[in-house]
């Protein structure tokens, strides 16, 4: 899809991986609008350009007044982003189930709800993109990140089903997969700490300009599934070859973690 002149709608978008694909959408020529929680960060972000709508998008009002700005201003809606997110490093089996819902709410449930309010219009005009931003933990469960890792399962898998659902209706749909992105996401997670083995592999992480960059490519090439950095396939691949050994070898990292605190 050529992104220049489209219309662009970004949650998540004050910061990290959102306000740098901000900045390489309007690169590419795109008309914006963003949503998040912090109004002066958006304002910092956007410019004066772009539509803004400061508030927490798990809510209905968030999510109805953004879409209805960016049509009021624009006229349609050509790119959906949906990139905000929180993470939970909790184990599985003494979660809070409280916390768990909190996260499934940002992570899949405002993602799908924005989806049903921007499809009938992009249906109307038989064309639009909807960008997911996942993980690689979506693509391979991570112990100390599991229930993390069902959100992102959960977002694949509705943009797969997307993406065969409306084949007819000239509608694309991409997941973004991730790696370790140097973000604040470490920080401001529900609950848990991750690996200290994974913080001292942060020199290895990608900027979110770079994520950004992958994304965007993404969009203009019609992409189905964007994993970045690209080595992050051998990962998958091998545990889709070798998955009792990358599992016995993903345990080691969590259980020697866990077995020294």
């Amino acid at each position: 899809m050529r992104i220049d002149g489209k219309v662009v709608l970004i949650t998540g978008a004050s910061e990290g991986i959102g306000a740098a694909c901000v900045e390489s959408f309007r690169r590419r020529g795109a008309r914006l609008s963003l949503v998040a929680r912090s109004e002066e960060k958006l304002k910092q972000v956007g410019g004066a350009g772009a539509v803004i709508t400061a508030g927490d998008v798990t809510l209905p009002e968030t999510r109805d007044t953004a879409v209805a700005r960016t049509l009021e201003r624009y006229g349609t809606i050509d790119i959906l982003v949906n990139n905000a997110g929180v993470g939970l490093y909790s184990p599985s089996w003494r979660a809070s189930i409280e916390e768990t819902r909190r996260m499934y709410e940002l992570n899949f449930f405002a993602p799908l709800a924005l989806i049903q309010l921007v499809v009938p219009h992009m249906r109307t005009k038989r064309s639009g993109m909807i960008v997911n931003v996942g993980s690689i933990a979506g693509k391979m469960t991570l112990p100390w990140f599991t229930l993390y890792s069902t959100t992102k399962f959960a977002l694949g898998s509705l943009t797969s089903g997307l993406r065969m659902e409306l084949r007819d209706d000239g509608i694309q749909t991409m997941v973004v997969c991730p790696g370790y992105v140097k973000t604040r996401f470490q920080t401001n997670v529900i609950d848990g700490h991750p690996p200290d083995r994974l913080l001292r592999g942060r020199k290895f992480a990608i900027t979110p300009e770079q994520c950004a960059e992958a994304i965007t490519r993404g969009v203009e090439r019609d992409a189905r599934t964007v994993v970045t950095p690209a080595y992050s396939w051998i990962y998958i691949a091998l545990h889709r070859l070798f998955p009792s050994l990358i599992d016995a070898q993903l345990a080691a990292i969590y259980h020697g973690e866990s077995a020294a605190k």
